[in-house]
């Protein structure tokens, strides 16, 4: 029997980070970046102004004060987005809008709020240091400097840099394709009319939302009836084109769990015991000659769920580039005891409120509702039968699901 780290080690080792395409900047949120990428112009890309305003010469405002003004002409405006070159001849003064590219010959700028607002001539109550209310070309960025490293994972502010520094495209590691297959003759579509033995394809519908919760994209959705061929033609083309196949149901002890029958014989797919409660049948490998990663997950919902967060989220981590890692788990206090299975790693659902965790209700592998109401998966180590209230418990955050704020 393997550990869970064991597993998780296994599992990552199908997959490296896929590789750099570009992609269009306004396209990239959430993507990371797989390589440095270095601003084409300055930032800001010409002299301009901090404040509206008046653009003058700071050496002839000497002295100025709201008891002793400096009148100057006002020989012009200049508006935020005028391309025309400007000069600011010596004795005047030019209005100026924020943004708007200084003129010639000025060296700071008098706010609005500091004059009377004059359009013809303005009374100027500052006496402005050089550079006052100005910002100088590339101050914020150069041109040929790095403005995002590899392995950023891309957030609005970004994207803002990127455009800034006038990049249309960035090379990123795309969002990983995956197919789920859900498997099973008792399967059937939410919705539809039940007969005896039927179930609802709940996992199908879990399975597709953690995927796109987790940041990647539902290549294709299969459910495959307990039939050979059906399984084999999986094997030989998994819908989609996918980076990673996911399966659930069929890989357990039974004897009609096709699944497991044909991968094993046919797929290169190693179906193991792991020590973790719920999700002890895994398996994982590569399929046939086109060698597509895929991770074999248990039929029963609250399995297949605790199996993702624990086996499936770091894959996908690691296929978009990010540290697999890097999950977010937490510490905090159990706010009740509750048993557990010796020589298991238990995954426990449980609430979080102020700081401490408890379970969010029945915890057998079938049990939705407890699954529904949870936030984390309190990971307990496998030499712990019973958890102690007040003991401290790693938590791994659940996908989709908002932590509560103190």
């Amino acid at each position: 029997m393997r550990t869970l780290q064991e597993h998780r080690a296994a599992v990552l080792a199908l997959v490296s980070p896929l590789p750099a395409t570009p992609v269009p900047v306004v396209a990239a949120l959430g993507l990371v970046l797989a390589q440095d990428v270095t601003a084409r112009v300055d930032l800001p890309g010409f002299d301009n102004s901090a404040m509206d305003g008046y653009a003058v010469r700071a050496g002839e405002l000497a002295g100025a004060s709201r008891e002793n003004p400096v009148v100057l002409p006002v020989s012009g405006d200049i508006a935020a987005g005028d391309t025309t070159h400007h000069v600011l001849a010596a004795g005047h003064a030019m209005r100026i809008m924020t943004g708007a590219p200084l003129p010639e010959g000025c060296d700071a700028v008098v706010p609005v709020e500091l004059t009377d607002g004059g359009s013809r001539e303005v009374a100027l109550f500052l006496d402005p240091d050089v550079g006052r209310h100005v910002r100088r070309r590339g101050e914020d960025i150069t041109a040929g400097s790095v403005v995002l490293r590899a392995g950023t994972r891309l957030t609005p502010g970004h994207l803002a840099i990127a455009a800034a520094a006038n990049l249309a495209e960035l090379p990123v590691h795309p969002r990983p394709r995956v197919t789920v297959v859900s498997t099973g003759d008792e399967l059937v579509a939410p919705g539809s009319a039940l007969a005896h033995g039927q179930i609802v394809d709940s996992n199908h519908v879990m399975l597709r939302a953690l995927v796109e919760a987790a940041g990647a994209e539902v290549a294709a959705g299969v459910h495959l009836r307990d039939e050979v061929d059906a399984v084999r033609a999986l094997v030989d083309a998994p819908p989609g084109s996918p980076d990673l196949v996911i399966t659930s149901g069929g890989v357990s002890m039974g004897v009609y769990d096709t699944v497991k029958e044909v991968l094993s014989a046919d797929g290169g797919v190693d179906f193991v015991k792991v020590a973790m409660r719920p999700g002890m049948p895994q398996g994982s490998g590569l399929l046939g000659a086109h060698r597509t990663p895929v991770i074999t997950l248990p039929g029963n919902p609250v399995s297949s769920f605790a199996s993702f967060h624990v086996f499936v989220l770091p894959v996908l981590r690691r296929l978009a580039g990010l540290d697999p890692d890097d999950d977010g788990s937490f510490e905090a206090q159990a706010g009740v005891g509750w048993p557990t299975v010796a020589g298991k790693v238990e995954l426990t659902r449980v609430t979080e409120r102020s700081g401490q965790v408890s379970p969010s209700g029945g915890q057998g592998s079938h049990v939705l509702g407890a699954l529904a109401a949870a936030t984390a998966l309190a990971v307990v180590p496998a030499d712990v039968e019973h958890v102690t209230a007040g003991s401290l418990v790693r938590c791994l955050p659940l996908l989709g699901q908002n932590r509560p704020r103190d």
